[in-house]
């Protein structure tokens, strides 16, 4: 018989329980005790939705305070040693204290898991870590599973990619003898480690052991593939059976490796690489499991069960009782229940599957495959009506959009000069000083301002009110940037609730939910819109505000937008089409957005792509087709203006080096970028490829309530000078300042314009 399983379920919660139990708990409003009930109720609640679903096993090992490498770390005692902690002591406020800091120790570093919008703690690898056993909480969860009746498949996060997601920090060796080379170095310490766990879940009677290994989905060089055989042959020597699990793409390079490897089973994402089949399924060994991810962990659109039916039966055919259906990925990535969406238009709703309805989706299929058809049959009929409504919705498609698109060669994707000439114009307009402010966009969301749009949204005041106090806010933040004394200003963004949610509302083809929150990190959550149809903008976004807050002051005022790949990236999108053409209509509406706001007097408008970087896939080889298609959304979106007007855009932390020459290719007359954590490092790259145009690094970290000093300011700032020409040097914040408060805002920024202040003058006083 056919197995259903899934690779993990969403640990939040339906209303974001776990986020508020955990910022109460630092906030010291709760104890411990009411903390960890919280998470018992939560795991429970989450076991029970699996069993009475039909899961054969429910997923053990995925529940985590703030992140499963953070929870992996303190399973085998490896946290950062730089801590001092004891590891056989280590307690729920220490593990905090590693992702969030204290005034001892900076936080753990934290990036990017593969290429979702989820974040990792990156392990720190030193010479005096070791990997004897710490924490009990992934046995005792284990246990609470059995006890209520569970039969539990544990999850595992594995010591390959434990491994290669982690960074080599320096510790208190004192000879180079001692310093880690590689680290691969660390290997047997890590084997010997992940060997203590699994003895003691095979004594206590577990069955099988999930081994997540997303790093097979990378081009791994030749020493990180031979170490998996090695590796895995001292790993299944005394364990449960093994399921490795790979995901996020396509590991077909890896075939021979894995049907050799001594694992009971192994996972592939087909969601992602549906092809990779004819490469695994020929003498596919035959004591061996084959997990398919057939249902999108990733996405919420409705699984076409006909469909993935089709695909499966052959497999069954072939595998019989080896062959295990499951979501692509773990169900982290998407929202936790549709049921919560209670007023979500109905045929949108009708087309959505969050977690929950996603397992039901995979032991619909199974229960299919098992010769269970009739009982599974009004599900299946559902589904088929599903997508025949998606495909026949005149919701979907407008023949405008279309039109537009396929006469988008007559749409220049360049600006009329370059840059070179462009920036003379510019400069000429503005009359900017060298080195000049800003800031990158928005203020600080005060208590009033999140009270005003609750309100506004609740109906409780009207729209007239609404508009007069965000109005009220923005001449606030006018008033505070002259008593600064920034270069060019910006209106601080009080109207905005999230940088893609507020266009995506003011988009057609944009729908939204009430409760489709999905972790970002630790208790951070996001709520991502879903995009269903084509997009385009039946009216003017931002020009109402950019227009009142430069009525306001004769300095330059900035309009805010968010970029084509990043209102992209940071969406459920359409799987009906390929992404590089929703991509190119939302780079359509965002043009004319630009267009008219230089129509208003906006002489400076910034798009933001803080997502550019995350959206690479993860080969090598397809990344030339998405740099391509990318940096012609974002042109699309910027080309359509004078050129004296300045396009700026913005990008987060991210590793910019590798593709430098697409983020030339963008040509914003002025990028800014997060560089304060790298204390300029991240510049680098940038010097040495000689970007050519108009550069604002940050000269302080936004993500920290410190204050920095004018001096700290302007070192980072020499650093600067020193990849930087001082004619293409501007001087801003890492990011916005939402998440800040008023004091620290004013007086950083203040230290900003002085340290800028400070430069000017000392170049002056060499001329």
């Amino acid at each position: 018989m056919t197995k259903a399983h899934i690779l993990g379920f969403p640990r939040i919660g339906a209303q974001r329980e776990l986020k508020f139990a955990v910022e109460s708990f630092w906030r010291n409003e709760t104890d411990l005790a009411a903390l960890q009930n919280i998470g018992k109720t939560l795991r429970q609640r989450h076991w029970a939705i699996q069993a009475e679903a039909g899961l054969d096993y429910v997923a053990v090992g995925d529940f985590a305070w703030y992140d499963q490498v953070l929870n992996t770390l303190a399973l085998l005692g490896a946290v950062p040693t730089r801590f001092k902690f004891d590891q056989k002591q280590f307690t729920l406020k220490d593990y905090f204290t590693l992702a969030r800091g204290n005034p001892e120790h900076f936080a753990m570093e934290m990036t990017k898991w593969f290429d979702t919008n989820y974040h990792y703690l990156v392990p720190e690898f030193t010479a005096d870590l070791s990997f004897d056993g710490g924490v009990e909480w992934l046995f005792e969860e284990n246990a609470e599973a059995v006890a209520l009746g569970h039969k539990t498949k544990v999850v595992l996060v594995g010591p390959l990619s434990l491994l290669y997601l982690g960074k080599i920090k320096s510790s208190a060796a004192k000879t180079s003898a001692d310093a880690i080379a590689n680290k691969l170095d660390l290997l047997p310490k890590v084997i010997a480690g992940y060997q203590k766990v699994l003895q003691r879940l095979q004594a206590a009677g577990v069955e099988w052991v999930q081994i997540d290994e997303p790093i097979l989905a990378l081009e791994l060089t030749a020493e990180w593939r031979d170490a998996f055989a090695p590796t895995y042959q001292l790993l299944s020597a005394a364990a449960p059976k093994l399921l490795l699990a790979t995901y996020f793409d396509q590991v077909q390079e890896h075939s021979d490796l894995l049907r050799k490897l001594p694992v009971a089973g192994v996972h592939l994402d087909l969601v992602r690489g549906a092809g990779q089949l004819d490469t695994f399924l020929p003498d596919w060994p035959q004591d061996r499991v084959l997990s398919v991810g057939v249902v999108d962990g990733r996405n919420i659109w409705r699984a076409d069960l006909d469909r993935l039916l089709q695909i499966l039966q052959p497999l069954q055919q072939k595998l019989g009782d080896r062959l295990w259906v499951s979501a692509s990925c773990s169900l982290l990535h998407v929202p936790v229940d549709l049921a919560n969406e209670k007023k979500l238009d109905a045929e949108l709703k009708n087309w959505l599957a969050f977690a929950t309805q996603k397992v039901h989706e995979i032991t619909a299929l199974k229960r299919a495959l098992n010769g269970e058809q009739e009982k599974v049959a009004a599900q299946f009929e559902a589904s088929a009506a599903a997508v025949a409504t998606r495909k026949t919705s005149t919701r979907i498609h407008n023949p405008l959009v279309q039109k537009r698109l396929q006469g988008l060669d007559k749409i220049p994707a360049t600006r009329a000069a370059v840059f070179a000439d462009r920036i003379i114009k510019q400069q000429a307009r503005f009359n900017l000083p060298a080195f000049p402010t800003t800031n990158i966009g928005s203020f600080p969301q005060t208590t009033d301002i999140r009270q005003a749009r609750a309100q506004y949204k609740r109906g409780d005041i009207g729209h007239l009110d609404y508009l007069n106090k965000m109005r009220d806010e923005v001449r606030l933040v006018v008033q505070k940037q002259e008593e600064i004394g920034l270069d060019v200003f910006v209106h601080g963004e009080p109207e905005r609730n999230d940088m893609v949610e507020y266009f995506g509302e003011q988009l057609w083809g944009y729908g939204f939910t009430a409760n489709g929150w999905v972790q970002s990190y630790g208790s951070r959550c996001v709520k991502p819109p879903f995009i269903f149809g084509d997009v385009y903008r039946p009216e003017a976004m931002t020009v109402g505000w950019s227009e009142f807050a430069q009525s306001l002051t004769d300095k330059p005022m900035k309009g805010m937008l968010t970029g084509p790949v990043t209102m992209l990236q940071w969406s459920f999108v359409r799987d009906d089409q390929p992404r590089d053409q929703t991509a190119l209509q939302i780079a359509l509406a965002l043009r004319d957005e630009v267009v008219d706001l230089e129509k208003a007097g906006i002489g400076m408008i910034q798009i933001d792509e803080p997502a550019f970087r995350e959206g690479l896939p993860l080969k090598a080889a397809d990344w030339p087709h998405y740099l391509d298609w990318a940096v012609r959304a974002f042109r699309i979106s910027a080309s359509g203006v004078q050129d004296d007007t300045q396009i700026h855009t913005h990008m987060c932390y991210s590793e910019f080096n590798d593709i430098l020459p697409w983020i030339a290719a963008m040509d914003a007359d002025v990028i800014t970028i997060e560089t304060s954590r790298s204390d300029m490092e991240l510049l680098d790259g940038f010097g040495k490829f000689s970007y050519p145009n108009d550069i604002g690094p940050g000269v302080y970290d936004i993500h920290s309530p410190r204050v920095p000093q004018v001096e700290e300011m302007q070192r980072l700032l020499c650093k600067a000078r020193g990849v930087i020409p001082d004619l293409r040097l501007w001087v801003n914040p890492d990011c916005g300042l939402k998440t800040r408060g008023w004091p620290e805002t004013t007086t950083a920024l203040q230290n900003m314009v002085q340290a800028a202040r400070s430069l000017r003058q000392e170049v002056a006083q060499k001329i």
